[in-house]
């Protein structure tokens, strides 16, 4: 929390850190030798984790709620790829198809549960 009461810096912070934490265990993401259930028990462990340190507190504003979804989002299409078509080309993942592939909440979803714990 700053002066002005505002947690934005703090979640960017966060936000931060748990970039630098998935590209530390980068390998283990992007290894075609690891499932994509393990990879995403790593990410629920390893990376959600420091991104959600203290966020008890956070007081999560709309556009705060958007940069959290991205961040997941981005780390999703990392662990799960891009899918191929019909007619063989490669796309990535919509925010539907990441939303249908997770098991259990989605970082907001975290985050509020955490605060009624």
């Amino acid at each position: 929390m700053n002066t002005d009461n505002s947690t934005e810096e703090e979640i960017k912070e966060r936000v931060a850190a748990g970039n630098r934490a998935y590209h530390v265990h980068q390998k283990l993401f992007t290894s075609k030798l690891i499932s994509r259930n393990v990879k995403l028990q790593l990410y629920n462990t390893l990376i959600r984790p420091t991104v959600t340190y203290a966020s008890e507190t956070w007081v999560l504003k709309e556009n705060m709620i958007n940069k959290l979804m991205i961040f997941e989002r981005r780390i999703m299409r990392k662990i799960f790829g891009p899918t191929r078509t019909d007619d063989g080309y490669w796309r990535i993942k919509t925010n539907q198809e990441i939303n249908e592939i997770l098991k259990g909440p989605n970082i907001i979803g975290f985050i509020k549960k955490q605060k009624l714990n």
